[in-house]
């Protein structure tokens, strides 16, 4: 049995016997959370209307089509959970076959397949919208995703692992499965045809940039800190300090971003509400999907939620970025991929607060 783990702003102790499971003490911060994410929409939606020349001023910019601050913020946000990645466990991670196929099935068969079907039996008369979600599903997630698993106390290696893993197959069979899903599957299906021109190196900087950038500032400061104040140090003392950077930059994130977009979503509020439907559902069956297949599996509760929000979750970055260099700043295809965020963020915050309510239905032996 594992000893309890510092999650900084979160923590969760670990019974001597095992024989039941102690409540989850979140910090005010992490009580309060869709509070804070709700007023960080909200006041990100104000700033991009009520400021002139702020969408501009933050898209002047970029880092791989991506804002320069609100790239800022993704680091902020993915360096304190990737620094409290035990580096060392990671190995019994990739001998679980059962997580790894899992994960794989879902995010790759499953999540395309199931956007394709909702975004053509919701949005069948708005094609660009319609092109748009089929992006987004596309794009598996590699950032967030981390922070909704680390506040629902799931397991923090086999997430680093999985968002790897899902990192190296986005490079490999982002293109091409964004020519089948636009072009082969509607053709054969007698639907509408698009085309989606990306490259893989245009994938891969992304990848690189938000996750390669803060794996290794994460990776190097469990190593250095660990040799230098040893372990009792590095997560009593150093963790503690700057995991809540993790909640700053994600509320940060969402406050630029939402600024970034403010215009576009207050200005056509019934396509945002078209766009949303589908995400919603979208966002509840790949969830449900990853927390029922890791339960009949015989997962631990950890690697069942890690495998649920890594399901779930997308990478919207890329997402709009791809809708952006191919369709333009102003299409519908870019709309549908900045809703996303929109949706997604309320919606796994509050499968977070399920995740844990279903906490003490598993055993706590680590599968």
């Amino acid at each position: 049995m594992e000893p309890a783990r510092s999650r900084g702003t979160t923590t969760a102790g670990v019974p001597g016997d095992g024989s039941s499971r102690p409540p989850v003490h979140l910090s005010t911060t992490d009580r309060y959370l869709p509070l804070w994410i709700g007023v960080a929409m909200v006041a990100g939606l104000l700033l991009g209307r009520l400021v002139p020349g702020l969408g501009a001023a933050l898209g002047a910019v970029e880092i791989d089509g991506v804002s320069l601050p609100i790239a800022l913020g993704l680091l902020v946000m993915m360096y304190p959970v990737l620094a409290k990645v035990r580096y060392d466990r990671l190995d019994t991670v990739v001998a679980d076959r059962r997580m790894l196929v899992s994960s794989l099935v879902l995010n790759w068969v499953v999540g395309p397949a199931l956007m394709f079907a909702l975004a053509w039996i919701f949005l069948a008369d708005l094609p660009e919208y319609r092109t748009g979600l089929i992006i987004v599903g596309l794009a598996r997630c590699i950032a967030m995703v981390i922070i909704w698993n680390d506040l629902a106390c799931g397991d923090r290696e086999a997430a680093a692992v999985l968002v790897a893993l899902n990192s190296i197959f986005q490079v490999v069979a982002f293109a091409a499965l964004g020519w089948f899903y636009l072009s082969v599957l509607p053709g054969w299906l007698g639907l509408d045809q698009a085309a989606l021109d990306v490259s893989p190196w245009q994938i891969a900087r992304s990848v690189l940039i938000f996750l390669g950038i803060p794996l290794v500032a994460g990776w190097l400061s469990r190593v250095w800190g660990e040799r230098a104040r040893g372990r009792d140090w590095y997560e009593g003392t150093f963790l503690p300090r700057v995991g809540p950077w993790a909640l700053y930059g994600l509320l940060f994130t969402i406050v630029l971003l939402f600024a970034l977009q403010g215009e576009q979503i207050t200005s056509r509020p019934l396509d945002v509400a078209r766009i949303a439907l589908p995400l919603l559902v979208y966002f509840a069956l790949m969830w449900g999907a990853g927390y029922l297949l890791g339960r009949g599996l015989g997962m631990s509760y950890e690697r069942t939620t890690t495998l649920a929000f890594t399901a779930a979750g997308n990478n919207f970055e890329l997402a709009i970025a791809v809708a952006i260099a191919t369709f333009g700043v102003t299409s519908g295809q870019a709309l549908a991929g900045v809703v996303g965020p929109l949706i997604e963020v309320p919606v796994l915050v509050g499968l977070v607060y399920v995740s844990l309510a279903l906490r003490d239905r598993f055993p706590y032996a680590r599968a």
